[in-house]
């Protein structure tokens, strides 16, 4: 470890021709010193120098005067809830280029750049004053400082939740659309929500967490889909939400949150997202209606179904192969009957009923044009109990 006696000569060889600052002073030994306040070492080393400054050749004073760079802070973190911080700079490049010679021109390696004591400075002042901690890997809050234009620009950690809906009534969508003036990414038309209505699940979901939450976009990632017209029953469709940039994080939720034929159940916030696809599987139950009247003894060709895989074959040339695991039916009408399966998620629905791209579908079997009426979702489980 460098000695205070061994680093006097390089300093007021440097102080002889350049005036530094304590702070930009101090740095430059700070380290092979194994000190932690440079802004005390350049003091002391001055004392012992008997050398003063008015203006420091490379900071121009800023690090004296980053007051009202923490105001700005302050301000800008006032609404959020948060327990750490990091801290990053936009510096003029001058300020780096002067900062570059000095090391350069002494051949000082392994210290600190002017730009990192200036955000570590602004951290410790920071953390004094808010009583929060430094986070680098994993901060609540992300400060920017601006030192060319002088601003603070915040981003919030994302909170992720998880939760499952319920569906009570038909001719509501799933997803909603996104903003026609910015296609989802953000405006002051949508309140930088991404969305400008709230008339579909996504919809719903994402404006009783705006309102819980605050934030800005809300990011799905849905465990299977329904039509419109479907209903979503039993235990519910499952969700995940990645919600972008909230004022609060540590809110409790309840279990049950009801918005109109929406029932939200058992939302909670969770650490990270699901790290591969989740297979799941659906208890379905379809209205299906026929051209010709239907023969019981064809209906009972229904169940060969569940002898092996169902292939989707797609436009793009790939294909898939989806396990029906259950079904059974009922005749209600002449040319109509209620199918119930219980089928693994992925299986497009009504191309499995009027299709040719899927086999073994229902139009195959019955030799029929089949039509889907409706189709409801009654479980949906993420566990294969077969």
């Amino acid at each position: 470890m460098t000695t205070f006696k061994e680093i006097i000569p390089i300093a007021n060889q440097i102080l002889k021709n350049y005036d530094l600052c304590d702070s930009c002073l101090g740095r430059l030994f700070s380290k092979q010193m194994n000190l932690s306040s440079n802004k005390l070492l350049g003091k002391k080393l001055k004392l012992s120098l008997r050398k003063s400054v008015k203006k420091c050749f490379i900071c121009k004073n800023l690090l004296d005067n980053l007051i009202p760079y923490l105001k700005l802070m302050l301000d800008a973190s006032s609404k959020y809830d948060y327990s750490s911080i990091v801290v990053g700079a936009l510096i003029k490049p001058s300020i780096i280029d002067r900062d570059d010679y000095i090391r350069s021109k002494y051949k000082l390696k392994g210290i600190d750049s002017v730009k990192t004591d200036i955000t570590k400075e602004l951290g410790k002042q920071f953390t004094k004053k808010t009583k929060k901690r430094i986070d680098f890997l994993n901060p609540d809050l992300t400060f920017t400082i601006n030192f060319k234009d002088e601003s603070c620009q915040l981003r919030s950690k994302p909170i992720l939740l998880h939760g499952r809906y319920t569906k009570s009534e038909r001719e509501l969508p799933q997803k909603q659309k996104s903003c026609a003036n910015c296609s989802g990414k953000g405006c002051r038309c949508c309140n930088f929500h991404g969305i400008s209505e709230y008339n579909s699940i996504e919809g719903r979901i994402s404006e009783f967490l705006f309102n819980k939450f605050g934030g800005t976009t809300a990011k799905f990632t849905w465990v299977g889909g329904e039509d419109k017209s479907s209903l979503v029953l039993g235990n519910g469709r499952p969700f995940f939400v990645k919600l972008q940039n909230p004022l609060k994080r540590n809110l409790p939720l309840p279990r049950k949150i009801i918005s109109d034929s929406i029932v939200i159940h058992n939302c909670k916030i969770i650490s990270e997202p699901p790290k591969t696809p989740i297979r799941f599987y659906s208890l379905i139950e379809l209205k299906i209606s026929t051209e010709n009247e239907i023969q019981s003894n064809t209906m009972k060709e229904l169940k060969s179904i569940l002898s092996g895989p169902v292939v989707v074959y797609e436009k793009s040339g790939k294909r898939s192969e989806k396990i029906i695991s259950d079904l059974k039916y009922k005749k209600t009408a002449k040319n109509c009957f209620t199918l119930f399966i219980k089928a693994e998620g992925g299986l497009p629905v009504k191309r499995f009923v009027d299709g040719d791209d899927v086999t073994p579908g229902i139009r195959q079997i019955l030799n029929d044009k089949c039509t889907c009426m409706t189709f409801d979702f009654l479980e949906i489980d993420l566990n294969d109990n077969n």
